[in-house]
């Protein structure tokens, strides 16, 4: 689609349609709580397993102790992964920010300043919430988890999955 040649296409940012600069503002905190998002999701996943107990030479199991037992030793798989609800926390985020700057901004400046702090907050919660759901998944004891007891997951900075089984001897 072609420009009339009556019509002034703007030079620069002060000959723009008046809210030009709150626009492109709220188009860069859309694509920093995308950007966020993603990061999130890639860093907030992690694995970890083991069996407590082992196999004799003989083929007899072992328990955690190294006695001998009759029962396979259970084996245990923790799967770190991100969880939906802080997506819709940084999407939250943005629409929050949008509805404070329509409802409490006094002129463009202010609209601006409620969108950057909202754009450093989504990335400060990101880091915040890889953070904590890492550290947290890598304090969760590996062995000792029989079915019993309470074991308190990282929710809401992400979700793990926990699969028990007999050890298998190969």
């Amino acid at each position: 689609m072609s420009v009339p040649h009556d019509v002034a296409v703007p030079a620069t940012t002060s000959e723009m349609i008046p809210g030009a600069a709150v626009i492109a503002r709220i188009r860069r905190l859309i694509y920093v709580a995308v950007s966020a998002g993603v990061l999130y999701c890639v860093f907030s996943g992690g694995t970890k397993g083991g069996c407590a107990g082992g196999i004799t030479g003989n083929g007899e199991f072992l328990d955690a102790d190294g006695a001998l037992t009759g029962v396979a030793p259970s084996c245990v798989s923790l799967s770190l992964r991100p969880s939906p609800v802080m997506v819709i926390i940084f999407t939250g985020m943005v629409l929050f920010a949008l509805r404070r700057v329509l409802r409490r901004a006094d002129d463009e400046a202010s609209a601006i300043r409620i969108i950057d702090r909202t754009a450093v907050s989504v990335i400060v919660v990101a880091v915040a919430s890889v953070v904590i759901a890492q550290v947290w998944f890598s304090l969760i004891p590996l062995y000792g988890i029989d079915g019993s007891g309470t074991y308190i997951w990282p929710f809401p900075f992400a979700t793990v999955d926990l699969v028990t089984s007999p050890m298998t001897p190969s």
